[in-house]
């Protein structure tokens, strides 16, 4: 059993999916450039502890005076973690994952070398809010080709293979313990706390990204005057919708629920309607993140 989505080479697909990976790798590696790697800021992943090592190698290394270089650093663990991942967890890892870690070291240690270590902006916390944007961006833009970003979601992974725990809880552990590493080498009580600020938002952009920024409403209504109601929806507002039998539980009388998806501006259009029709109805409205289906987004992939 294959885990890896392979595109036919140099197809439309192809073509979109190391696009994704070459734009998301150079937004991700200009949010740990411009604003995470000069404040010490060790967000988690194996770009956190490059950003520790760096730090703490500072004129150690004629070769490296200002410090191991961040993406080398990166590059030399996501290798032998990818090679581990491949041996416990199977080919979940293909090779968009190796060209994704790669240009993102590449980027992070080519922009390094052409402006130095200097931050964009002085503020910390104004640099964890646009970090934690640009990265969460990146790295949304590289699960959208159907990639990982590697590093600490191997070992997240790994540890979930054989403790039965959520990956995402995981993930938030192993990224934690390495911000916790990162206040021991500094002895900074901001830096774990400007970087899960960072992790944070970083999480709440992926997730933007991949499902994009959605108005439309799910709606829930049990209402008496459910015929009513539906020729709203069907000639009015040209929307459909699902009739479902059910039986309240206080009484114990049938009823109709409708379920249908609308926008932001027809919630409040059926709304009024309905308060008109029969103000004892009872709606639910849902914040629906992504519809997929006639009157919305096709259903195809979203890459």
């Amino acid at each position: 059993m294959t885990y890896v989505s392979q595109e036919k080479l140099f197809s439309k697909q192809w073509f979109k999916a190391y696009s994704l990976i070459l734009i998301g790798s150079f937004i991700l590696a200009t949010g740990f450039v411009l604003f995470i790697d000069p404040h010490k800021i060790a967000p988690g992943g194996v770009y956190g502890i490059g950003i520790i090592l760096h730090h703490l190698t500072v004129g150690l290394f004629s070769w490296a005076p200002e410090g191991l270089p961040i993406g080398g650093v990166g590059l030399v663990l996501n290798i032998p973690l990818t090679i581990i991942g491949i041996k416990v967890l199977g080919p979940r890892f293909g090779i968009k994952t190796v060209v994704g870690f790669f240009l993102t070291s590449i980027f992070i240690d080519g922009m390094h070398y052409l402006r130095g270590y200097e931050p964009l902006v002085e503020d910390v916390f104004l640099s964890s809010v646009f970090g934690g944007v640009l990265i969460g961006f990146g790295l949304g833009l590289i699960f959208k080709s159907k990639a990982t970003s590697g590093g600490s979601d191997i070992i997240a992974m790994i540890f979930a293979k054989y403790t039965r725990l959520p990956l995402g809880q995981l993930m938030i552990y192993v990224d934690s313990a390495i911000v916790l590493i990162a206040l021991a080498a500094f002895g900074d009580w901001k830096i774990p706390l400007y970087s899960w600020v960072v992790i944070y938002i970083t999480g709440k952009v992926i997730d933007m990204t991949i499902q994009g920024i959605s108005y439309d409403k799910s709606l829930f209504i049990i209402s008496e005057k459910y015929e009513e109601i539906r020729l709203k929806l069907i000639n009015d507002i040209q929307r459909g919708g699902t009739l479902i039998d059910g039986v309240g539980m206080y009484n114990g009388q049938e009823k109709k629920i409708i379920f249908t998806n609308v926008n932001a501006r027809e919630v409040h259009m059926l709304r009024d309607f309905i308060y008109e029709v029969d103000p004892n109805a009872f709606i639910t409205v849902i914040d629906a993140n992504e519809i997929l289906g006639n009157g919305f987004r096709p259903i195809q992939s979203n890459m």
